[in-house]
């Protein structure tokens, strides 16, 4: 494939590529998209107070969360469905995340199976697990975690419920193949023939092998998966139901409080999230960026505290570290590239974020990332003042 030039470029290269309805699956956010734009403008808001007359170059990215040493602090997030975007789905992923030296977050409704992703060579695999067939569902997944070589569990906690979406197209997206859908979206798709192409070429299902209600059953339909996650949304006694049954750590997703965050620590989680759901869960609710601060002093030295929602560049990522991150998840980013170039395209857009962290320290005057703090960013007021 041709160089992506940046995440937008390949952000550009997926709208041109994908069928509208998968584009929008991939690109919208819920109700009136407050928080789907909120995320991107308090990055922007956000700015720089460089060091002058400075030449720190050669940075070294490598960092450690959770007991992992990763070439950089960018983690690849786990996603629904993404096999729409690219047939290589999380496979592909997974090998762009081990060609850039990181980690992986492994959906629940993935298309392949977790220990097949595992296999693939990621710095690091985390698997989110959802509460599909309640207890019985979760312990499940746990066990097939762990057989994997699972090193942490991801426990999203912020989708009790479904948000509604405004976008009919977003709603509608083609998560299930049966001859209405193949009518319905035959117009639009015939006009993206390469994606038509690829999906084709493994068969046209989406499946969620990772799902089951037995250990030896067959695995749900998307649909029965999609509804079982939401008539158990976990709870604080579930965290403590995962730690006598899981002996790695355990990520919570979806903190967007600093009690929350200390309730989830005092619970047992190892790492925190402060996340919104890249905009796909309440609308409304304030962009992670802003709640950072807040969740970093609650938690203290307790607990690692990461952070997705609305990360496009290698300069967010800079901001993110200042405020206290131990390192970011990113979502639409690499899904972007893997619908413009699979797995080279996915591996492209982490090593653009990587160079745009190294550049960002560079013209910052910032010798490394342990030195990074907030004396090197200027907050508007409400994001604990300006400088």
């Amino acid at each position: 494939m041709r160089r992506l030039d940046s995440v937008e470029d390949g952000h550009r290269r997926a709208r041109r590529r994908l069928p509208n309805s998968v584009y929008w699956f991939i690109e919208g956010g819920t109700e009136e998209e407050l928080t789907l734009r909120e995320n991107r403008r308090a990055f922007q808001e956000v700015t720089f107070r460089p060091r002058a007359a400075t030449a720190y170059t050669n940075h070294d990215l490598t960092t450690t969360v959770l007991g992992t040493q990763l070439s950089m602090p960018v983690i690849v997030s786990p996603a629904g469905y993404i096999r729409l975007a690219h047939r290589g789905g999380e496979l592909a992923a997974a090998r762009a995340a081990a060609s850039a030296g990181t980690a992986i977050g492994v959906s629940t409704l993935s298309s392949y199976p977790i220990a097949e992703i595992a296999a693939a060579g990621a710095r690091a695999t985390w698997y989110q697990l959802y509460f599909a067939g309640g207890r019985p569902g979760a312990q499940i997944a746990i066990d097939a975690a762990r057989k994997a070589g699972c090193t942490a569990l991801i426990l999203t906690v912020d989708l009790a419920g479904t948000a509604g979406r405004d976008r009919r197209r977003r709603a509608n997206a083609p998560i299930r193949v049966d001859l209405r859908s193949a009518l319905t979206y035959a117009p639009e798709m015939v006009l993206r023939p390469r994606w038509l192409a690829g999906f084709l070429r493994d068969g046209l299902g989406l499946n969620v092998p990772n799902v089951r209600l037995t250990h030896d059953g067959p695995p749900l339909s998307v649909a029965e998966a999609s509804a079982s996650m939401r008539r158990h949304p976990p709870t604080w006694d579930d965290v403590s139901w995962i730690r006598e049954r899981w002996d790695g750590p355990i990520i919570i997703k979806g903190v967007l409080s600093g009690d929350d965050a200390r309730r989830a620590v005092d619970t047992g989680a190892a790492a925190v999230v402060v996340s919104n759901h890249g905009g796909n869960a309440l609308d409304g609710t304030p962009a992670t960026l802003r709640v950072l601060p807040e969740v970093v002093a609650a938690v203290g030295n307790d607990a690692e505290v990461l952070l997705d929602s609305g990360v496009r560049r290698g300069a967010d990522v800079v901001k993110a570290l200042a405020l206290g991150a131990s390192a970011v998840l990113v979502g639409r980013a690499y899904i972007w590239g893997l619908a413009a170039g699979g797995e080279e395209g996915a591996r492209q857009v982490l090593e653009i974020l990587r160079h745009g962290i190294s550049t960002t320290l560079s013209l910052l005057g910032c010798p490394s990332l342990a030195d990074l703090d907030d004396t090197y960013l200027r907050r508007p007021t409400g994001q604990g003042g300006e400088r």
